[in-house]
């Protein structure tokens, strides 16, 4: 039998590579942006499609000294939300393995019960959103306009 901090190792060993693609995240979970960048969202998408379990391996390790990086917890647990990308928070306890009673499952669990798990919009509404975004950018700075 496995115990729990072996199994939970042998999920960060397997996310590792799958979680590089979340870079591009740190500006929004380290609370130095407002929202998440196009790209960000798209490396969500891609993480949760490819294992739910990578995601709920990094919110719950976001307060891990080991780490190297400052997460505001509160950011890391809405990105799913903020970048419009459908996700079951509460199903980390179970993907996780976590004991029921645990402060993580029930940190999971809190969180899921205080947002719901509404439908939210497609990641193609933020990325429509972000394109006419850039296309204005563009567009001053072809007219010679500075942003003040």
């Amino acid at each position: 039998m496995h115990t729990l901090g072996t199994s939970l190792d042998g999920d960060r060993a397997e996310c590792a590579d799958k979680l590089v693609g979340l870079a591009t995240c740190l500006p929004y979970v380290g609370g130095e942006a407002k929202n998440p960048t196009l790209e960000c969202c798209s490396g969500l998408k891609t993480v949760v499609d490819k294992s739910k379990k990578c995601l709920c391996v990094l919110l719950k390790d976001r307060n891990d000294p080991n780490l190297g990086i400052n997460l505001n917890s509160t950011l890391a647990l809405q990105l799913p939300n903020a970048c419009h990308v459908p996700t079951n928070i509460s199903k980390c306890v179970e993907l996780l393995h976590l004991a029921p009673n645990s402060s993580d499952a029930k940190m999971f669990d809190g969180y899921a019960n205080s947002h719901g798990s509404g439908s939210l919009a497609p990641i193609s509404s933020v990325m429509e959103a972000q394109l006419q975004m850039t296309k204005v950018i563009v567009e001053k700075e072809k007219d010679g306009k500075e942003w003040t």
